[in-house]
C-alpha cells in the first residue's frame, strides 16, 4: 500500500506532467468540485470547472510554458484524510519566469486523494 505522502507527491508530478502537456481537461479529477485557488495575483478561482477552464485559457497562450510545482513537505492530519502540502513553484513562458511558494490542502475523497484548496504567492518574476 503506497503511504499518503508518497500518493500525493506522485499525483503533484502527474498534474505537473498534464500541465506541460497543456492537458487542462485531464486535470479536473485532481481537485475537487469545490476547490478553491488563489493565484499568485491573488485572484480567486472557485470550483474544479473554473479552474480547469483558467488552466485551459493560459494553455491557449502561445507564450505560456508551464507551471511546476515542487513540495518540499507533505502533512497528513490524525485521520489520514486530510494533507497539507507545502513546496515552491515556477511558472514558465517564453518572456521569462515567475516563480514563489504554495501550499495546497488535501482530502481523501472515495479513496483517492484531491485537491481542495491551494495558495500561490509570487516572489519573484
Amino acid at each position: 500500500m503506497t503511504a499518503p505522502e508518497d500518493a500525493i507527491r506522485a499525483r503533484r508530478r502527474l498534474t505537473n506532467k498534464l500541465i506541460a502537456a497543456h492537458e487542462a481537461a485531464r486535470l479536473k479529477p485532481f481537485f475537487a468540485p469545490d476547490a478553491r485557488l488563489i493565484a499568485g495575483d491573488g485572484a480567486l478561482i472557485l470550483g474544479a470547472d473554473a479552474i480547469v477552464d483558467a488552466f485551459a485559457g493560459q494553455f491557449r497562450d502561445p507564450d505560456f510554458g508551464t507551471y511546476v510545482r515542487t513540495p518540499e513537505t507533505v502533512e497528513l492530519d490524525a485521520a489520514g484524510e486530510r494533507a497539507a502540502e507545502t513546496g515552491r513553484w515556477v511558472a514558465r513562458w517564453k518572456s521569462g519566469e515567475m516563480a514563489g511558494a504554495y501550499m495546497a490542502a488535501w482530502r481523501k475523497q472515495t479513496g483517492q486523494w484531491v485537491i481542495e484548496s491551494e495558495l500561490f504567492v509570487t516572489l519573484a518574476g
